[in-house]
């Protein structure tokens, strides 16, 4: 299983920026998958997951703001953001579960800073 993240970037608070993962090891179509974020300093949370039929869930504290969604034919996901602010600056983590493990990306860089 190998899971890729990219689109990190450094941008200016109040921009839009869209993620994507792509997956590879797995029958993708049947799989929830999660992003998280890490910012310095902090614990791993839960940005937003998106399970086989396409249900997204959100933090709550980013309903609103970010949009997950999947290509099952491209066997990717994808987090789409906006209105970032600089509490949004974070290494963003796509996230799987395959037969009881779990299966991380090595992340993608987001710097919101003016």
């Amino acid at each position: 299983v190998d899971l890729v993240e990219s689109g990190g970037d450094l941008l200016q608070p109040g921009g839009s920026l869209r993620l994507s993962c792509a997956a590879s090891g797995i029958n993708f179509s049947i799989y929830t998958m999660d992003w998280y974020r890490q910012a310095p300093g902090k614990q791993r949370e839960l940005v937003a997951s998106i399970s086989s039929s396409g249900n997204a869930t959100y933090a709550d504290s980013l309903k609103g703001r970010f949009t997950i969604s999947r290509d099952n034919a491209k066997r990717a996901v994808y987090l789409q953001m906006s209105l970032l602010k600089p509490e949004d600056t974070a290494v963003y983590y796509c996230k799987t579960n395959h037969r009881g493990r779990a299966y991380w990306g090595r992340g993608t860089q987001v710097t919101v800073s003016s």
